[in-house]
């Protein structure tokens, strides 16, 4: 026999199945591709999410197993999405990140408004984000829609293209100053965050959904056992959240085996990201197949391909491999059954055998010369007698070397199950042991900061008591003059603020009486210096202020009582005339017919009637009569502020501002308010004698006492 078969690759390689050339799972699975098992692909979406993809795959002939490794939750308090919802206007860019942000949000928002504000452009990662915006009504080209472009075999779907797409359709730093809202779940990466508030933006972060493990009911898990036990399958994770909780819930409910045989089972993760977290949790059989169901369908379609075709194949090659003639073909037929036996045999040691082939698997001996006899018959029986011996031991050898290599490999499987069973328990055993170091360090750094508090009091303490012996340490006369400054310089503020000379006379006083027991001479330098100042005190003239500031409300409580031009009440007036004159008396004194002087009386008592019916006024504004009771409440209200603010320039002693505020405020009584009033004239008065009053007087300064007491302090 110049042929055998030859197992492909070594035991301790990894076989086409992904795991090390276990013989037993190899030929399990073997069996499941030849009795027509079709590929399963357990989806790990969130559940509800996964329906549109399953119908795909069924398309294609593959069965889904639904298996929600993250559930979607509402957040516990809602208010903050619903503020910042029923506050777009304040945004120019609102960001989804995913399409449970889409839906959350936009069944919240449904509670503000049934309409998106077209002009607020949005922003999301992937297709599948841009599809739930349509579902809501937001779509181009009524709204702009900013996401990553999904064209070619190395399109990318996360934060770094969102944020190269924001900048390819805004420009950079477009976004400096502006307002952006991200409405995400619980958590979550920060990049874009950052590099949007790197680019000057003010960013606005609130959940609109939460996170959760779910428990995948007991059914899943006995499709999961059954999968695991070499079923050909595959897992589809979509986020780096979900390969944590499997790995999470496979310690839970799966044995040291089982967990194995999932770390090597094929996994589709849709990005980078997800596939480096799958590989950092043991999973070794990972690709990476892009976003998108299409992608992912074709990724699948192609995994199921690479691990049945192979093995559907495997049947038809053997009979290629022997050659046959036709003088043996009882012989070669034979052969190739037992070579086929032998072949399954040592087949255990891979699952995928491949023809190592020089010539023909099982040659029938040469044919018989002519001639030959029974001795010829006895040796062609004894050599084929010798070839099924051959045959038989390297069957035999070859399945007693592939038991003992399966048995080989269990123990290794089993001692790879128990060091990471050993290393687990030391894991948590050093994880409690940091807990335990971080505690102590937590309970270490709060008894320091207990002592730098009792230090600092200690500190403060020392202060307090040096402060007081020095306090202590000083004498009478020091306590004295030290008393005098602080009234010296308190009736100096009080003077430059009020004026009121009279308070600062008796502050002097007071400091002299004080300085007059004391027998230190610099306190007659002292009282010599307080003695001018009490001098130039007593020669300045004195201000009523306070009386000018109560004429000043007075005049401020009359203006809603004082009558504006044309709002002065006209009495009641009735004819009057004088009593009639006796016309024959009249006409002998002025010797004027009767007649005559009859008309003249009767004329003048009728002008004289009418005279007293009518009233003359003069109005040197004309603007005044045309003033409408809403204006004249402006007018009123206008006069009340000019003169509150003549009343702070009087207090505050602001000669010019006190002079322009009493002038309009005159102006204004003149122009539009009543002039024969006697209440206007008793209000122009009152400004008048406060204008007159308030004249600038240069008040004296404390200059002399307050430099004769800081020299004393100079010297001491």
């Amino acid at each position: 026999m110049t042929g055998a078969w030859q197992p492909r690759g070594n035991a301790g390689q990894p076989d086409e199945w992904g795991g090390p050339g276990d013989a037993a799972t190899g030929a399990s699975r073997a069996a499941h591709a030849r009795s027509g098992t079709p590929f399963t692909v357990v989806i790990t979406r969130p559940a509800g999410q996964s329906e549109t993809l399953a119908a795909q795959l069924a398309q294609h002939g593959m069965r889904t197993l639904d298996f929600p490794l993250i559930a979607i939750a509402p957040v516990s308090d809602e208010a903050p999405l619903r503020a910042a919802l029923g506050a777009l206007e304040r945004y120019a860019l609102v960001v989804f990140v995913s399409p449970n942000a889409v839906d959350r949000a936009f069944a919240c928002y449904a509670s503000v408004s049934a309409i998106w504000p077209p002009a607020l452009p949005v922003a999301v990662v992937g297709p599948a984000s841009v599809a739930a915006l349509e579902r809501h009504g937001v779509a181009e080209p009524d709204h702009r829609v900013v996401s990553p472009a999904g064209t070619g075999d190395e399109a990318r779907f996360d934060s770094e293209s969102l944020y190269a797409a924001l900048e390819t359709a805004f420009g950079a730093n477009a976004f400096a100053g502006k307002r952006v809202l991200i409405v995400r779940g619980d958590g979550g990466r920060e990049w874009l965050a950052e590099r949007l508030r790197e680019a000057g933006a003010e960013v606005e972060t609130v959940a609109a959904y939460r996170r959760i493990v779910p428990e995948p009911p007991i059914a899943a898990w006995t499709r999961v056992h059954a999968l695991l036990e070499g079923a050909p399958h595959a897992w589809l994770v979509t986020s780096s959240e979900g390969v944590r909780n499997l790995d999470e819930l496979a310690r839970d409910h799966l044995t040291a085996g089982e967990i194995v045989e999932l770390h090597h089972a094929p996994v589709v993760a849709p990005h980078p990201r997800i596939a480096e977290t799958a590989r950092s949790m043991g999973f070794d059989r990972i690709t990476v197949s892009g976003a998108g169901d299409e992608r992912i369908v074709e990724t699948l379609l192609g995994l199921a391909s690479s691990v049945v075709q192979p093995v559907q194949n495997t049947p038809a090659q053997a009979p290629a491999n022997p050659r046959m003639t036709d003088s043996n073909n009882s012989s070669s037929t034979a052969n190739q059954g037992a070579v086929t036996t032998g072949a399954a045999v040592s087949g255990g040691a891979s699952a995928r055998p491949s023809y190592a082939s020089s010539g023909a698997s099982a040659s029938a001996p040469p044919a018989q010369p002519p001639g030959s006899g029974a001795a010829g018959g006895a040796r062609r029986g004894a050599g084929t007698a010798l070839l099924w011996i051959v045959v038989a031991l390297i069957a035999a050898g070859a399945g007693a070397g592939g038991y003992a290599l399966n048995r080989k490999l269990d123990r290794l499987d089993t001692q790879l199950a128990q060091r990471q069973q050993a290393g687990e328990q030391q894991i948590a055993a050093l994880s409690a042991r940091a807990d335990q170091v971080v505690a102590g360090a937590q309970q270490l750094d709060k008894q320091i900061s207990q002592l730098e508090g009792k230090i600092a009091d200690a500190q403060n303490s020392q202060q307090a008591l040096a402060q007081q012996y020095a306090d202590l340490s000083k004498s009478r006369d020091d306590w004295t003059l030290a008393e005098v400054g602080q009234m010296l310089s308190s009736a100096s503020e009080q003077l430059q603020l009020t004026g009121n000379t009279q308070l600062a006379l008796f502050a002097l006083q007071s400091a002299d009486t004080r300085l007059a027991a004391s027998e230190n001479p610099q306190a007659i330098v002292v009282r010599k210096a307080i003695a001018q100042d009490i001098d130039k005190l007593k020669a300045a003239p004195s201000t009523d202020l306070t009386g000018l500031a109560i004429k000043l409300d007075t005049a401020l409580g009359q203006i809603d009582s004082l009558p504006l031009s044309g709002e002065a009440i006209v009495a009641h007036t009735k004819p009057e005339a004088a009593a009639p004159a006796d016309v024959a008396k009249v006409a002998a004194a002025t010797s004027q017919p009767r007649w005559k002087v009859w008309i003249d009386t009767f004329v003048d008592g009728v002008g004289k009637q009418i005279a007293s019916l009518v009233q003359v006024r003069r109005i040197d504004n004309a603007d005044a009569m045309l003033v409408s009771p809403d204006q004249g409440y402006f007018v009123r209200e206008n006069l009340k502020l000019r003169l509150l603010s003549a009343r702070l320039s009087l207090l505050s002693r602001n000669q010019d501002t006190l002079k322009s505020d009493l002038s309009a405020a005159d102006a204004t009584l003149a122009r539009y308010f009543d002039g024969a009033s006697k209440d206007t004239q008793t209000v122009r008065e009152m400004l008048k004698e406060v204008n007159a009053g308030s004249a600038a007087v240069a008040l004296p300064t404390l200059d002399t006492s307050l430099k004769a007491i800081q020299q004393y302090r100079s010297r001491g």
